[in-house]
């Protein structure tokens, strides 16, 4: 592939385009999905309940996800997914409208929702790789990263205001990008996969080529498992912030706003990222994130929104430089034929514990204090930094450099 810069790369261009749209909606609905619950509910843990049926098709579908994405064509598969996403969410707008909407159905839209965008995301890691050349990965990856911190900059806010407006606007909007979506998939000219037979394997040997490629890499399989557990305390700090902002009165479009406030230090967190990736060294950035999770510990002392969203700022300017260099290594060093089930394996491991996070907040919220429930939260974090730290997998964690040469196969001495 000729290595163009990103910003004259057309199908990048258009890839970004696209799920910047799509992403604008799904973040509006973060807002309005536990906005929703508890105007239907006023129940704290049916909120959690439904950001649980959000995000557990990751760990029930990744797998299988990930030998799809290898399989069958990504481009079509991920439109298909767009059009899954899209009747789910014009389901929700049709209930309101008729007046008959329900929590079960809320939390089936969850559901739908989150198991499509399993596919469609393992499906999007062979789109990335096929557009950019193999080097430019980690800054396709830091660029995907700051589109994706812009868009939250506005979704929340945005999801709130329209909730404000009317219960249904947020989920009709998110229906509509995914519309955007589908066009900007259509446009694109660069195949998503290289050629390649089809695998007459079963599913289950499949899916163990996935496990035993990336479990032989120490670094990948480490940082996986400590994402699980980062994920698990962070998926809930999100219920426990929109339920504190709501306790203390504040308007779906105030609360929207100051989830937009982290969305713009992740932004700014973003741009820096290729920098920072260049300054410092793959094991310096994992543990500074890390460490920094900590901080969350002192919204125990005094819990509000505005002490949890000062505790995680930090976290929000840091992280995307760890996704970016975690993610674009390992993409960059998977062999195509394997790369759905790779990153299937990996991002199941990371996401794994993330459907208890909000299930367990929710739960602590309805039976025991805000600082309790933050102190359990924070305590994770400390476990997940020390853990980090001590680790020898994160201490001897490969650098950028190797991707001048990435390897087009499994190198001998990383076969299970």
């Amino acid at each position: 592939m000729n290595e163009v810069p990103l910003r004259r790369n057309r199908d990048f261009v258009l890839l970004q385009l696209g799920q910047g749209l799509s992403t604008l909606g799904s973040t509006s609905t973060y807002v309005a999905y536990p906005l929703l619950v508890l105007a239907l509910t006023h129940s704290p843990a049916k909120a959690g309940a439904v950001g649980f049926a959000n995000v557990l098709p990751y760990a029930l579908f990744a797998l299988l996800a990930g030998v799809v994405a290898d399989r069958v064509d990504r481009r079509r598969l991920m439109i298909a997914m767009d059009l899954v996403r899209a009747a789910a969410m014009a389901s929700i707008v049709v209930a309101l409208a008729a007046g008959v909407l329900t929590f079960w159905q809320v939390a089936a839209v969850a559901f739908v929702e989150g198991s499509a965008f399993v596919f469609f995301n393992l499906a999007e890691v062979g789109a990335l790789r096929s557009v950019v050349s193999r080097r430019q990965l980690p800054e396709a990856a830091a660029a995907e990263q700051a589109r994706y911190a812009a868009v939250t900059l506005a979704g929340p806010s945005l999801g709130g205001a329209l909730f404000g407006l009317g219960r249904s606007l947020p989920f009709f909007g998110d229906a509509v990008s995914y519309a955007g979506s589908i066009l900007t998939l259509l446009w694109m000219r660069t195949p998503f996969q290289e050629t390649r037979e089809r695998d007459p394997a079963p599913v289950r040997r499949q899916v163990r080529e996935g496990v035993a490629w990336l479990w032989a890499n120490a670094y990948l399989r480490t940082t996986a498992l400590i994402f699980a557990v980062g994920n698990f305390a962070f998926s809930g700090i999100y219920l426990v912030f929109v339920v504190l902002a709501k306790r203390d009165g504040f308007s779906p479009a105030a609360i929207g706003a100051l989830v937009a406030v982290f969305g713009a230090v992740s932004l700014a967190g973003s741009v820096a990222a290729p920098r920072l990736a260049r300054l410092l060294s793959m094991r310096s950035i994992m543990v500074g994130n890390e460490w920094l999770s900590v901080a969350i510990l002192l919204c125990a002392i005094a819990p509000g929104p505005y002490v949890l969203l000062a505790c995680t700022l930090p976290i929000a300017f840091f992280s995307p430089s760890l996704n970016s260099v975690v993610v674009g290594y390992r993409t960059a060093i998977t062999p195509d034929h394997l790369l759905g089930r790779v990153s299937s394996v990996a991002r199941n491991l990371a996401q794994l514990a993330a459907p208890l996070g909000p299930l367990t907040a929710g739960l602590l919220l309805d039976s025991f204090s805000a600082r309790t429930t933050m102190l359990v939260l924070g305590g994770i974090a400390l476990v997940v930094a020390v853990w980090t730290t001590a680790s020898p997998s994160i201490r001897n964690a490969p650098s950028l450099s190797e991707l001048e040469n990435p390897p087009d196969t499994v190198p001998a001495t990383m076969e299970a």
